[in-house]
């Protein structure tokens, strides 16, 4: 994918992000924001199903979509906060139990089998390495539902908004070219990838992955 691309890319999704936190603090429960908020992330989870063949996650995605339009229907989106906070924590859960899986004995853990496909010398160190990182994620993704359900009790809900829509996705992008800059000073033995093709693994393992645990 070419720079300007990415660019491009990044600058949408800030715009939606600021969006989407506008749209939950002052239009959280009109009808149109309710679709504006949960329609590209269903659209995005049944994109994914389709392509694999995951039926029940078509189903489930149906099944949600005709829930909301009933909810709207009955007018019943007054207390639709609990909905957000619902959902950002499902998605990181979802990811949680992702990476978590691969990480049982005789499974390759996700960012292992993500290496393997950039690196043409994977060393036992680089397999140790990898194992771990992926155990960090897990942990990444739990820490942010717990964060979550702390803000979401404690604070306004603007401050919830403004840490699902735009600090969550820059902290995982954080992390992300975080370990990325760590890892060359702490193993500069390491082949070395760049950023653009570690994000190419993740999106073509997002993209071919089957439906059970590799």
């Amino acid at each position: 994918m070419p720079v300007w691309q990415i660019a491009a890319a990044g600058l949408a999704l800030a715009a939606y992000a600021m969006l989407s936190h506008v749209l939950m603090v002052h239009f959280a429960a009109a009808p149109w924001a309710v679709a504006a908020l949960f329609g590209p992330l269903l659209a995005a989870v049944a994109g994914g199903g389709w392509l694999r063949r995951q039926w029940a996650v078509l189903a489930a995605c149906a099944a949600l979509v005709a829930w909301l339009a009933w909810l709207v229907w009955r007018g019943g989106v007054a207390d639709i906060n609990r909905m957000y906070v619902l959902q950002h924590g499902g998605i990181h859960l979802a990811l949680a139990w992702t990476f978590a899986i691969t990480l049982k004995a005789g499974s390759t853990p996700l960012i292992t089998s993500l290496a393997e496909r950039l690196h043409r010398h994977f060393s036992p160190e680089m397999r140790a390495y990898t194992r771990w990182l992926t155990a960090v994620w897990v942990w990444y993704f739990l820490g942010m539902v717990v964060l979550s359900g702390l803000i979401y009790a404690l604070a306004p809900w603007p401050w919830w908004s403004l840490f699902c829509n735009v600090l969550t996705p820059v902290l995982a992008v954080a992390l992300f070219v975080g370990e990325h800059l760590v890892r060359y000073v702490r193993h500069p033995d390491f082949e070395r990838v760049s950023l653009r093709a570690a994000f190419g693994a993740y999106r073509d393992v997002g993209q071919n992955a089957g439906p059970g645990p590799r």
